[in-house]
């Protein structure tokens, strides 16, 4: 499991959705420091660019992320990534990925949510570093093996929330076929909901109902902290 569980959250506050906006003109702006600050150019940036815009943000404030991430104009601030391990409730593994301009505002508020649980065990090795791919066919019961071997991906599995008229696979890939196997989903008809580079647990945890509420719980509140970028558990 990577960030499957983020799916049992139906609904969106206002207040959410802003964090969800500001995170992902975050990666925007990280997308466009690595590459060139052209969507057309830079595979990352575009698909930074189309979840931005699934979730309406405005083209204004598109265009100024790539301006601030690229080093244009006055307020230009420099991101980067940092990854924090740990161990959750029931010793389900975490790997946390922040964005930060502050990694030592960053690392105290992380080691603080991780009160309950254990900050810093080292679970690296408990996950596969993949290309995560997310996408949907409009046509109902595609068959995700047959799409994922002529893709070229690894493996796939049922994509939670996909409507009942349409098929929707999460693909899993080599990190340096990542951008090949988007091309080749969205050449075969798939609509690409996002691409990234992330982590899949080897062999991920099948908990109670109880237990994977409570697992889910410590997940979100490390979500919602603003210098979180992505979280991976180790679990079913």
């Amino acid at each position: 499991m990577g960030r499957q569980w983020l799916h049992s959250k139906k609904e969106i506050t206002a207040n959410r959705r802003a964090q969800v906006t500001s995170k992902l003109v975050r990666e925007i702006m990280v997308a466009a420091k690595m590459g060139v600050p052209d969507p057309a150019m830079n595979p990352r940036l575009q698909l930074a660019v189309d979840a931005a815009r699934k979730y309406s943000v405005s083209n204004d404030v598109i265009h100024r992320g790539i301006k601030k991430g690229s080093g244009q104009g006055a307020d230009a601030v420099t991101y980067e990534l940092v990854t924090y391990e740990g161990m959750g409730p029931r010793n389900v593994p975490v790997i946390v990925e922040c964005l930060t301009e502050n990694r030592n505002r960053t690392a105290p508020d992380i080691r603080i949510l991780f009160k309950d649980a254990q900050f810093g065990s080292k679970v690296m090795f408990l996950f596969d570093h993949v290309g995560i791919i997310e996408a949907t066919h409009e046509q109902a019961g595609k068959d995700l093996d047959e799409a994922a071997i002529e893709a070229g991906a690894q493996n796939v599995e049922p994509l939670d929330g996909t409507k009942e008229e349409e098929s929707g696979g999460r693909f899993f890939t080599d990190r340096t076929d990542m951008y090949a196997v988007v091309a080749a989903l969205k050449k075969a008809g798939w609509t690409v909901g996002t691409a990234e580079l992330g982590y899949h647990g080897k062999d991920p945890m099948q908990l109670e109902p109880e237990d994977r509420a409570r697992v889910v719980a410590f997940l979100e509140r490390l979500d919602e902290n603003d210098d979180v970028h992505r979280v991976y558990a180790a679990m079913k």
